[in-house]
């Protein structure tokens, strides 16, 4: 069976499940072909695999989200959460970062750990895109970072590999899998605005997930892990956001 007509029978076989609210049809089709997100088994689970399943499948990869003139970068940047009250996190802060690390492991064939000025040593890239926080509000910025595609390489990635977890200094985490983690608009940003990122907005660094919801975007990054299973990172359910209400996956 070719790709497209593989493709039109899994779509054909979602629609018809949701015209028909049939979602356990649905379930099975996603899980053939490794579409359940891992917040499945909630609530609103049937709802959540639905959504990512047909997302995943009605996207390509390389679709991009919107990218914006200078000119349209807003006046105003909203901070959502708060600074972290990690002891160590404001030590490193007070002294500038420059004895910050960011760990990446897992299943990778090259463990690191990367100080700012080796990030800001490999080849970067600047986008000003539109950062669009669940609570409604949203702005244009330009970021300023280093691709996560090239960290996998430099790493090099385990074939096994499924998601990237991603760890920041409070008691909050997140994950993409890893279509959205090689996606070339996802990216470590150091910058906003052509300045240092600012402490509210994530300093030192912070992952920029531009297809998705804001808070996808996960500040103040202490470590990256790449794993083929999230059932014993905290609940299991593949970020802390499903345990106050939020989808794992917040594609937009």
């Amino acid at each position: 069976m070719s790709g497209i007509s593989r493709r039109k029978l899994i779509t054909t076989g979602l629609a018809a499940a949701a015209g028909a609210s049939v979602l356990g049809i649905a379930a099975r089709l996603a899980d053939r072909y490794a579409l359940i997100p891992p917040d499945h088994a909630g609530i609103y689970g049937a709802g959540e695999t639905l959504t990512y399943a047909a997302q995943k499948l009605l996207m390509s990869h390389h679709s991009l989200a919107r990218e914006f003139n200078r000119s349209e970068i807003s006046k105003v940047f909203p901070v959502n959460g708060e600074v972290p009250e990690n002891e160590t996190y404001h030590r490193l802060l007070a002294h500038g970062f420059a004895d910050w690390r960011l760990t990446v492991d897992g299943l990778v064939a090259h463990p690191l750990a990367l100080s700012l000025a080796e990030l800001k040593s490999f080849p970067s890239r600047n986008q000003i895109t539109h950062q669009a926080c669940e609570e409604g509000w949203s702005f244009i910025a330009e970021w300023s970072g280093v691709p996560l595609s090239y960290i996998l390489n430099l790493v090099g990635v385990r074939r096994e590999a499924k998601y990237v977890v991603f760890f920041p200094f409070d008691e909050s985490w997140d994950s993409l899998d890893m279509s959205d983690a090689w996606h070339p608009q996802t990216f470590l940003a150091y910058g906003m605005n052509r300045q240092e990122l600012p402490t509210p907005h994530g300093a030192p660094v912070r992952l920029r997930v531009a297809r998705q919801l804001g808070y996808k975007s996960v500040k103040y990054l202490s470590r990256i892990t790449v794993t083929d299973t999230l059932k014993n990172i905290g609940k299991g359910l593949g970020s802390i956001s499903p345990e106050i209400g939020y989808s794992w996956y917040a594609g937009i």
